[in-house]
């Protein structure tokens, strides 16, 4: 696996790393061993960077992952977020108390007392962005976090944020169908030595070798509310991804291994972290790394997927409450 650093000065990670969201059941049903199957694959394949957080399962896959490292110590860079409060009502909180509360609760659950990277997973509009990295930066001094993150934020936040100390990371959605972050953040990124780190790069699975159907999802599963995976949107999608899948297997590529290794062309401080509870994705996902796509392929890919070839937003009014907007 090839590597990149989280950040300037930052440690070395593998060009793709893991979102364990999948870990606590938010795309079906998961299992536990197989869940730590694809850690232990993880390993094989150089994929050492780790994102969880504390709302995936309330914890559960933060104590999955933790399960995992008691037994393969110092092998993961990890990451967290904190931020979200689900009760009563879902909101946020970057508070000094609850940021603390939060990070001593996941290093437990991770059973580690230094987490590499810890984020926070929404930004709290009632607390300074100033305040809230004052309180980050006292974590890391403490030796309790090697890096502060931040999660869907615009770059003016970012400016403001490493005005007060340097960030390590910034994540956000960005894939093929959701490119919202070319417009300012990835840029921002690069200036200021910060990684950009996406998320979903596989479009929530629409990018997948086999055609998706929603009816089969679960009533759990996040889609079953997103705009993009209903009708009519849906079909228009897929009719669009149809010809990007076949795009991909004219040249024997998996359609995830492409949609991820286009993140990978748009920057060499871009690292994703698809998401999956299988090891049979994993692998295709990993195979990203070793995809060299040429100018040609990229212009292909651009006038298969335009950008804003998406229909729908991508996501529901319930769902878009925390973002930054900046466009």
């Amino acid at each position: 696996m090839k590597r990149r650093a989280l950040g300037r000065n930052g440690p070395m990670v593998g060009a793709v790393g893991l979102g364990c969201m999948s870990f606590a059941g938010a795309y079906g049903p998961a299992d536990r061993r197989e869940s730590l199957a694809v850690l232990e694959r993880a390993l094989d394949l150089g994929v050492t960077h780790l994102d969880t957080a504390i709302i995936y399962g309330n914890g559960l896959s933060e104590e999955i992952i933790g399960a995992f490292v008691r037994d393969h110590p110092g092998r993961f860079t990890i990451a967290t977020k904190a931020g979200i409060r689900t009760q009563p009502t879902r909101h946020f909180d970057n508070k000094p108390g609850y940021l603390r509360e939060a990070l001593e609760g996941s290093l437990k659950r991770l059973g580690v007392e230094h987490v590499e990277l810890f984020y926070l997973h929404r930004r709290d509009q009632e607390v300074p962005i100033e305040d809230a990295m004052e309180t980050l930066v006292r974590f890391k001094e403490e030796g309790k976090i090697g890096g502060i993150g931040l999660s869907e934020i615009a770059p003016s936040t970012l400016e403001r944020a490493c005005a007060v100390h340097p960030v390590m990371a910034v994540q956000n959605e960005y894939s093929l169908w959701t490119r919202l972050p070319e417009l300012g953040l990835i840029q921002a990124c690069e200036r200021l030595g910060v990684a950009f780190v996406p998320f979903s790069p596989v479009g929530r699975g629409i990018f997948s070798d086999a055609p998706v159907d929603p009816s089969t999802f679960g009533e759990t599963d996040f889609r079953k509310a997103n705009p993009r995976f209903m009708e009519p949107n849906f079909s228009a999608n897929a009719r669009f991804v149809d010809r990007f899948r076949a795009f991909a297997q004219e040249r024997g590529w998996s359609v995830p291994a492409l949609a991820i290794a286009w993140t990978l062309h748009r920057g060499d401080h871009l690292i994703p972290i698809p998401g999956t509870r299988t090891v049979r994705h994993l692998e295709q996902d990993a195979a990203a790394a070793d995809i060299v796509l040429t100018a040609e392929d990229m212009a292909a890919i651009e006038r298969i997927l335009p950008a804003g070839f998406a229909h729908g937003p991508r996501y529901s009014d319930a769902q878009a409450v925390g973002p930054e907007s900046y466009c």
